[in-house]
């Protein structure tokens, strides 16, 4: 064998062990794939405009977050590309991480375990939670080319829109308090039920609605980014060491004063509902005495239409019957 002919065989195993058999590719079940060629992606037609997960963009978004559609390659395989083709996988599992975590810096948010906030009270505030996560299918080419480091750009705007609530929670207006026996008058505030005015607090008690608005502003990542939010559980909050103390007195204070006004107004509704039960009764025996006048003025009225004279043999019956039944009878006599 001459070096030339060497040298071919050489070249063609080198192709062979390098393009040929280097072109199977598999892919597994908790991944989706997306196959470029001289870097173009296949495109399906549609942009992710005209699916329904852009109905969370708001208007002026809509044409930045314009993207393509792809082919996904799901799971299974062997697959064969060609030595110009590109596969680019990506792991579709659902991710649990603590919402305070930096992936460009680990040791930032005290280690990734406390998330800092300014209250709208000027407070500096520490949260604590978990944020769950996975990569979309129906946009794989917002994930894949869209960003250059996804989930960083995904975890900083989930911090945004946190930090951005946090900074402008206000409470929701307390249910005003009509007194019953004054229906005339105007509501009035039950004085202690109203929220105290600290945004803390406020967060506190609305750790369910904030979650919840999370994940309604969150909704929109999955057009913008090709991440879905499966869910953000806010689990803690806690002041600044300075104001916990005076935090904790308030708190202590305004639970005695709720405690002692829902008793109050308990009473009075006892008392109330007891007024109403007596009133009642009183107008049941009212009728219930009324009801034999009322008999016995419908029989004298129908009496009275047969004649004068009936209404007076009448009157001489009943004094009859009240003489048999009577001990001593008194007469008057004329002069």
């Amino acid at each position: 064998m001459t070096l030339f002919t060497s040298i071919i065989v050489g070249v063609g195993i080198w192709f062979v062990l390098r393009f040929v058999l280097s072109g199977f590719y598999t892919v597994n079940q908790n991944e989706r794939a997306v196959k470029t060629s001289f870097g173009r992606a296949e495109r399906l037609g549609p942009s992710t405009l005209e699916d329904p997960i852009a109905q969370y963009l708001r208007d002026e978004e809509r044409e930045r977050y314009n993207y393509p559609q792809v082919r996904v390659i799901p799971p299974g395989g062997p697959y064969f590309k060609m030595p110009w083709e590109t596969i680019h996988k990506v792991s579709v599992s659902t991710m649990t991480v603590n919402m305070a975590l930096d992936l460009e810096d680990r040791s930032a948010n005290e280690g990734g375990t406390r998330l800092e906030a300014v209250t709208k009270d000027q407070l500096n505030t520490g949260l604590t939670g978990q944020m769950r996560y996975r990569v979309s299918e129906r946009n794989l080419y917002a994930f894949v080319f869209g960003i250059k480091k996804p989930f960083v750009h995904v975890m900083a705007y989930f911090v945004s829109v946190l930090r951005q609530r946090i900074a402008n929670f206000e409470a929701k207006t307390a249910p005003t308090f009509q007194a019953p026996t004054l229906p005339s008058t105007d509501p009035a505030t039950i004085p202690g039920s109203e929220m105290i005015g600290v945004s803390i607090n406020d967060l506190r008690k609305n750790l369910r609605d904030l979650n919840d608005y999370m994940e309604q502003e969150c909704k929109s990542a999955e057009a913008r980014y090709g991440v879905v939010f499966d869910a953000s559980l806010i689990t803690g909050i806690d002041p600044p060491v300075e104001v916990e103390s005076a935090l904790a007195a308030i708190n202590t204070a305004h639970n005695q004063v709720s405690s002692d006004i829902s008793l109050a107004q308990a009473r009075a509704d006892q008392k109330i509902e007891q007024s109403k039960r007596a009133v009642e009764i009183e107008t049941l025996k009212s009728q219930a005495e009324m009801e034999p006048l009322r008999a016995q003025a419908a029989e004298l009225a129908e009496t009275f239409k047969a004649g004068p004279t009936v209404l007076a043999s009448y009157l001489r019956n009943v004094r009859l019957s009240l003489y048999d039944k009577a001990q001593q009878v008194f007469l008057g006599v004329q002069r």
